[in-house]
């Protein structure tokens, strides 16, 4: 088992990141929580790693604190019918704090907000993991584009629109439909909004 990586950033996409360790290149795929901290290109960092092991691909997913793998853990390993790429969209959907507080209240509407997260799913999230969270003590402890389609450069916008295009199309938005949701979210949110704020108030749009 792998269970973290140490070395210098590659290359940094919304959705993936490539991590150089000791002469070995290693794609590691994280949410947009964990990919708007990272530092930049060229410098070290240090990710917690889950792997998950299928018949045709060995898949690494890479998160910067505790609390995002185990929720990720929990998630892929608690609830029916979340895998790994649902459980990304979770914590790229929302913040840990946010999650906890939906499953507390029992919030389906907020939790079905979450791109491929449906009203049943929200449901046996609620059902699943209401009792769970309670005890879940790390919680706020410290290619491109993956879909294979193309991303055009929205005119007039910075690179952190089109990360947020890139992620959206990743998370099986569609091109048109991705390109106006970010043009909605930088006209509502302003020129200082973070990648993942964008992306957040474009899946809270696109739900």
């Amino acid at each position: 088992m792998i269970t973290f990586l140490r070395g210098k950033l590659v290359e940094s996409l919304p959705t993936q990141v490539v991590m150089e360790v000791q002469g070995v290149g290693y794609e590691v795929l994280v949410p947009l929580s964990s990919y708007d901290r990272l530092p930049p290109v060229g410098t070290e960092v240090l990710l917690l790693t889950h792997l998950a092991i299928r018949e045709d691909a060995h898949l690494l997913y890479g998160f910067l604190t505790a609390a995002e793998r185990d929720l990720f853990r929990l998630l892929i390993h608690t609830v029916s019918g979340i895998g790994p790429k649902i459980a990304l969209g979770v914590l790229s959907g929302m913040s840990i704090a946010a999650f906890r507080s939906a499953v507390a209240a029992g919030d389906v509407k907020a939790l079905s907000s979450v791109q491929g997260v449906g009203r049943k799913t929200a449901e046996r999230i609620v059902v699943e993991l209401r009792d769970k969270l309670g005890g879940f003590g790390s919680v706020g402890s410290v290619p491109s584009p993956l879909s294979g389609g193309s991303v055009t450069v929205i005119p007039g916008e910075d690179t952190r629109g089109v990360d947020a295009v890139a992620a959206l199309m990743a998370l099986g938005v569609k091109p048109a439909e991705a390109h106006d949701s970010v043009r909605a979210a930088l006209a509502m949110l302003g020129a200082e909004a973070t990648v993942e704020q964008l992306i957040r108030a474009c899946l809270r749009r696109t739900a």
